[in-house]
């Protein structure tokens, strides 16, 4: 029970989590975790923090999750449906046009990264928590910027870039870049406003003028 919490509602509150179901207390575990692991850290986060935010019980915390662990790999996994939903969405604005996808890309990158509470990227984050790289947090990290820089080298492909390769790491850089910005710059920063310019030019540059469109509509 916290200090503003009057027995009546702590009473309450623990009545919802004893008759909440299975399914439904795990969707409220996940989205207690999803809001205070990415606001304050996994690290910081205990399961007790999780179970209040949820208004569910421990016991229905550690039915649906087996450790905390467990819970952390269930939120990645939200996490990441939630990113590739954002990319595709971007990419989905400008069918048929690869350079514009990417282009749209930094756009919309740049404007979720101007929100003010904007916390940069998730797995970043998670990355810098688990020092140990054969954790399966780190783990999930690589496969996530794997899939990400693979679907960006395959549209540098369809835009003619003359190394597809090279123009996806470059713009995988650029948006690391954009995530690190908004966390130490802050959110909407000179950095971030500038990367979708920058973009622009790296795209032109490697697919020359089969980009020339994304590049003046970008400046």
């Amino acid at each position: 029970m916290s200090d503003n919490e009057s027995p009546k509602t702590a009473s309450a509150r623990r009545a919802r989590g004893a008759a909440t179901s299975g399914p439904q207390a795990q969707q409220h575990l996940l989205r207690a975790a999803e809001e205070l692991f990415y606001r304050e850290g996994v690290r910081t986060v205990g399961v007790d923090a999780v179970v209040e935010r949820a208004g569910v019980n421990k016991m229905s915390l550690y039915r649906q999750f087996s450790s905390k662990d467990e819970l952390v790999m269930a939120y990645l996994e939200r996490k990441d449906e939630q990113f590739f939903g954002y990319v595709e969405k971007s990419f989905a604005q400008h069918p048929g046009e690869p350079a514009r996808q990417l282009q749209q890309y930094f756009d919309d990158l740049a404007r979720r990264a101007s929100i003010d509470d904007y916390r940069g990227c998730p797995f970043v984050n998670v990355s810098v928590e688990f020092p140990d790289v054969d954790h399966p947090a780190r783990q999930f990290v690589f496969d996530n910027k794997a899939r990400l820089m693979a679907r960006i080298a395959a549209l540098a492909t369809a835009a003619g870039a003359d190394d597809p390769q090279a123009l996806a790491d470059a713009l995988g850089l650029l948006i690391e870049g954009v995530y690190a910005a908004s966390q130490t710059y802050g959110p909407g920063c000179g950095p971030i406003l500038a990367a979708p310019k920058v973009a622009a030019q790296l795209i032109a540059a490697a697919c020359g003028t089969a980009a020339a469109s994304t590049s003046a509509s970008a400046n």
